[in-house]
């Protein structure tokens, strides 16, 4: 178990104490739904640890998956969606995430989100990995983008909702298994305490924990940290989801996504003998579910002795492809490819993790007052493996549950007095100078050959033993600063994933063990 908190602070004498009624971190759609379904008599504070739009929901391409046509149905939504999860998912949940789909997405248009509708009006659906129909709705391929734009300008419009950007959260505040507040600093300011009757973790992905992501640098897993310190319940974290697609490039650094949707349109992966491969892999071919999907080029690689295979949608009019896929042909293009005529190089990505804080149907944990809502929260819905397009459809759904309980803790919670310490034990030393870049950097290396897409018992167990001199090497630090705060979030997230995937012994889903394949 971790120190309780990994800062410094006495709340008697910290200068600045704010009040607020609720407190969501996080300004992904998750968080922001959240915020604008609170009642406006209550007052929001709404907090992002860099601009407001910085966040993975942003950069969301396919879509949103939603029944709301007749072509459609529940029971088939429901079906993939346990298919797709190793029907590991949680039935309950999962007949809520699909069943409240259309009631959130009337609610989303109505806060001003534009999705793409055809001459008559009606909203437009692709189909893309592991959907048996054309489900997903879109704005072109930057629907993450529209959802952010539309919902953060309803959150600033709003009254009751203050935004502070660029403001870290150090460690949830809790007593007596309820929640008070957080600790948090400004990036160039002194460390604040802000108080809250309801606490509501909407942090996202984990994802820069390894070298190969498709999540922003935000992606530090600190939600997670924060709420396992608090002696929060979390679960399922060795479940990874690795897209199969990001583009591939010798450059370190975030990746960019390929989406699904480009495959829901016809492209097919090739690899570097011009082999379309997939046939051989599953009857989906290259719409499989995303685990298959990311496995099946990981062993081309692998047989070809080359780091990425081809992503070929030429077959395409170049006037489809530009209309409907304008952000990735201009990033295309950016990077020396001509997607109308030339096949893309793809390889895998961490791209989102299925486990996360365990919460109940209406993002409850097992701290009274604190919820957790979107990546960041485990309700069950993804099971093993989540299927495309659902995760914004999870922030919709359950970030409008959560707010939805919220009315009714409120009514009980009263107002806490707020008096926490925490004095670091001696044994750090500041003249010891540790470079915090270098570590990060063995931290991912060590996540991305151990812990990646194929899982053995002695990578596992050698992740395990680094991380853990690494973990060692920080705690022996009295360093107080928001990139040493974020690195030691990232080695707790890592162990989480790590205790896990050794804990499960048997492949399932996101989680492939080499020794137990599936048969």
């Amino acid at each position: 178990m971790d120190e309780r908190y990994i800062s410094q602070f006495d709340t008697k004498h910290i200068g600045k104490i704010i009040d607020s009624d609720v407190i969501v971190i996080g300004t992904g759609i998750a968080g922001l739904y959240t915020a604008l379904n609170i009642d406006e008599k209550y007052k929001v504070l709404l907090m992002s640890k860099a601009a407001l739009d910085t966040n993975n929901s942003n950069l969301a391409q396919g879509g949103i998956a939603a029944c709301v046509g007749p072509e459609d149905d529940f029971e088939a939504h429901y079906e993939d969606t346990l298919r797709a999860g190793a029907y590991y998912n949680h039935r309950e949940n999962t007949r809520i995430l699909i069943e409240e789909a259309p009631m959130h997405i009337e609610k989303l248009l109505k806060f001003g989100v534009h999705l793409d509708r055809d001459e008559h009006g009606k909203l437009l659906a692709t189909r893309e990995g592991g959907h048996s129909k054309r489900r997903v709705l879109h704005a072109k391929d930057a629907t993450g983008k529209e959802i952010i734009r539309g919902l953060g300008e309803a959150v600033r419009k709003r009254n009751n909702i203050r935004v502070e950007e660029n403001i870290f959260v150090i460690d949830i505040l809790t007593e007596e298994n309820k929640v008070l507040g957080v600790l948090a600093v400004k990036k160039w300011g002194e460390k604040a305490v802000y108080k809250g009757r309801a606490v509501v973790l909407a942090t996202g992905g984990i994802g820069q924990i390894y070298k190969n992501t498709t999540n922003p640098l935000v992606a530090t897993g600190d939600g997670i940290a924060m709420a396992y310190r608090g002696g929060v319940k979390v679960k399922d974290m060795e479940f990874i989801q690795f897209h199969p697609t990001a583009m591939y490039t010798d450059k370190p650094g975030q990746k960019f996504l390929i989406s699904e949707a480009v495959r829901g349109e016809g492209a097919i992966l090739r690899n570097v003998y011009r082999e379309a491969f997939m046939e051989k892999y599953h009857p989906l071919k290259d719409l499989a579910p995303r685990d298959i999907v990311s496995r099946s080029i990981f062993t081309e690689m692998i047989r070809t002795e080359k780091p990425y295979v081809y992503l070929d949608i030429t077959h395409k009019s170049a006037e489809f492809i530009r209309h409907r896929f304008p952000t990735i042909y201009e990033r295309c293009l950016a990077e020396g490819i001509d997607m109308t005529k030339e096949w893309i190089p793809v390889a895998p990505a961490e791209h989102y993790v299925m486990g996360g804080i365990e919460t109940d149907a209406s993002g409850r944990t097992n701290i009274r007052g604190l919820y957790a809502c979107g990546e960041c929260a485990c309700t069950g819905v993804h099971g093993a493996n989540r299927l495309a397009s659902n995760s914004l459809l999870e922030g919709l759904v359950f970030g409008g549950r959560v707010a939805e309980d919220i009315h009714g803790h409120m009514e009980n919670a009263k107002p806490e007095s707020l008096l926490i310490s925490h004095i670091k034990k001696a044994g750090g030393n500041k003249n010891t100078i540790i470079d915090l870049e270098e570590i990060k950097g063995r931290l991912k290396n060590t996540m991305d050959q151990h812990v990646s897409i194929i899982r053995s018992e002695e990578g596992l167990k050698k992740a395990w033993r680094e991380i853990e001199d690494i973990k060692a090497m920080l705690r022996m630090q009295e360093e107080e600063s928001i990139p040493y705060y974020e690195l030691l979030n990232m080695t707790t997230v890592a162990l989480l994933i790590i205790e896990g995937a050794l804990k499960r012994k048997d492949s399932l889903g996101g989680h492939y063990r080499l020794e137990k394949m599936e048969g």
